[in-house]
């Protein structure tokens, strides 16, 4: 109730909240298209939340976000789960500017599927995303003209493969909440996380994602590209095929609170030109290749009071840059727990390679439980400059540091073990 004495102006409205469910809510359905009746309802009134009740929501398609909207589920009671998938060559060479595509087998698509067109030509991977309109005998129907050529001599297929969140470029200001994203990693292809993801978004700016957990996606669990302003808070990414958190290109202050990345190929994995970002009270853990991997021009991030843990190639990897230039300078980590990690390889728990300059290592625990896992706290290979390594406690090592260098090389060394 308003205070009727004060007389100033009330200009502050609240968001609706549009609930959706199975048998109950204002809108009831179990699959994509429900939830998507919903975000695009609210998006007509300017914003608001969609609550997704209880239940195991089917994707056929992706659930397309759009700006001001709060997605929140009833935590681990609210699944969308990816259809299981669908795989078919094409039969007839499709051009840039057709809208239709002939294949060698229809049955499984539906009308309204997300569906990825796929070639493999010299330069690589091609592809386009897109919705299947309308199904006929062997002949798809796409949402528009595609926009790249699909050759059969180029092994040009058509799948059911899309990330279960997305959002047009330029889509921005959007929270998730409180949710499962299952990828149904065993019935669905593989995909690159530079195309797709659990989550996948490009060029959209300022999301917040609290309490969501991407898991057995067969490719990466969050891929966010060229996206400056994300937050990710008690979010997990396990099991998934490729990367557990993977701050695309360009992507600008990344922040990682009480996160968990576990059982993937690797946990955080920097891409190109990531900085300012912070991982703080996370977990990296049992991941197939790195816990944490930075690279190419990945500048000024700070790794702090993580558990970095069994691991099986390296702990945290510092990539080699293709020049100095392009190095992941000016990095640091510090009060980390690095235990066990390099047992598939060399057992190194910290490793910088290349022209990696003006990483801080500060008090940080580099442990081995015993086993013999993880055999070097840091390895430091030549072109390094500037590394600082102070106040860190090593256990069961049996070699703290190990410089593959010269003396002009570890210049800017603090070593206070």
């Amino acid at each position: 109730m308003l205070d009727r004495s004060d007389n100033r102006p009330v200009t502050t409205r609240r968001e609706m909240v549009l609930t959706v469910g199975q048998g109950e809510g204002d809108l009831q359905g179990g699959d994509d298209r429900v939830l998507q009746a919903g975000a695009d309802y609210l998006h007509r009134l300017g914003g608001g939340i969609l609550q997704i009740l209880p239940g195991i929501y089917t994707m056929r398609n992706a659930l397309y976000l759009h700006p001001n909207l709060t997605v929140r589920g009833a935590g681990d009671e609210t699944v969308l789960k990816k259809a299981e998938g669908v795989l078919t060559a094409l039969v007839r060479d499709a051009d840039w500017y057709e809208a239709r595509v002939e294949v060698e087998d229809a049955r499984g698509f539906r009308a309204g599927d997300g569906v990825m067109l796929r070639s493999y030509g010299n330069a690589g991977m091609t592809v386009v995303k897109e919705t299947a309109m309308a199904i006929e005998g062997q002949v798809i129907s796409l949402g528009k003209r595609i926009y790249k050529n699909m050759w059969l001599d180029e092994r040009a297929t058509l799948a059911t493969i899309f990330p279960l969140l997305t959002a047009e470029e330029g889509v921005c200001d959007v929270t998730i909440e409180n949710l499962i994203l299952d990828g149904n990693k065993a019935r669905n292809e593989e995909i690159n996380g530079n195309y797709s993801g659990a989550v996948f978004l490009q060029r959209c700016h300022r999301y917040a994602f609290r309490n969501v957990t991407a898991r057995n996606y067969n490719g990466d669990g969050f891929s966010f590209q060229v996206c400056d302003d994300f937050v990710f808070e008690n979010c997990a990414s396990k099991n998934n095929a490729n990367l557990g958190f993977h701050p695309g290109s360009g992507s600008q202050r990344p922040r990682f609170r009480n996160c968990r990345a576990t059982g993937n190929s690797q946990g955080i994995f920097f891409c190109w030109g990531v900085s300012d970002g912070v991982a703080r009270n996370c977990v990296c853990s049992d991941n197939r290749d790195f816990g944490i991997s930075i690279g190419h021009r990945d500048t000024d991030n700070r790794i702090v009071n993580c558990e970095i843990a069994r691991n099986h190639k390296v702990g945290i990897l510092f990539r080699t840059p293709l020049s100095e230039f392009r190095g992941a300078h000016r990095n640091a980590i510090h009060s980390c727990a690095i235990r066990d990690n390099g047992f598939a390889e060399n057992g190194y728990g910290i490793e910088i390679r290349g022209a990696t300059h003006h990483v801080e290592i500060r008090d940080n625990r580099i442990e081995d439980s015993g086993d013999g896992r993880q055999k070097v706290g840091i390895m430091i290979e030549a072109e390094a400059r500037g590394t600082v390594i102070a106040g860190n406690t090593f256990v069961n090592m049996e070699s703290d540091v190990e410089r593959e260098c010269t003396a002009e090389a570890v210049t800017g060394y603090t070593n206070q073990m």
